[in-house]
């Protein structure tokens, strides 16, 4: 009798608990959106870098904190390239790291949420053409085009509070 009563009691406190837990999900997601565009409107974001995709050999995992900022007019960006470099300064160069100022930024709406923002820059070594794919939930697709290197893409998450 006395465990028929508890176990009648562990489920009338599952069930109380489901909708608030499916709510509480649907309100961060909610959240987390809203967050994304506001960033997205407002041109100040950072995306955290976790991965990257050379045009040639396997994509790697990245252990080290790399990112891409946007802040108004400048980008910052400290992102690792592997790949082919056609024509480089003496040294090698900096790579993917360097803050510039941003020209011809776009954005595009697309499908099922998604954001498309193209721009270009330009750093001591070499002109970059950005093109980033940021999802409702914060994950984004970097794709770099450079005008003396391969291109090269990263995947990575938007920082915002989650």
């Amino acid at each position: 009798m006395k465990t028929s009563k508890l176990i009648l009691l562990g489920l009338i406190c599952m069930i109380a608990t489901v909708p608030a837990t499916a709510q509480s999900r649907s309100e961060k997601k909610a959240r987390i959106e809203r967050a994304v565009k506001e960033a997205i409107d407002s041109q100040t974001y950072k995306i955290d870098v976790n991965r990257m995709q050379p045009m040639r050999g396997g994509s790697r995992t990245l252990t080290t904190n790399y990112s891409l900022k946007i802040s108004n007019d400048s980008v910052y960006s400290y992102l690792p390239y592997f790949g082919v470099a056609y024509n480089i300064p003496y040294g090698g160069g900096k790579g993917l790291v360097f803050s510039e100022p941003i020209t011809e930024y776009k954005t595009k709406e697309l499908k099922k949420g998604r954001m498309q923002i193209d721009f270009k820059t330009r750093s001591e070594g070499d002109n970059y053409e950005y093109s980033l794919t940021i999802y409702p939930n914060g994950s984004t697709t970097i794709h770099v085009q450079a005008s003396n290197r391969q291109s090269i893409s990263y995947t990575g998450d938007m920082d915002i509070e989650k």
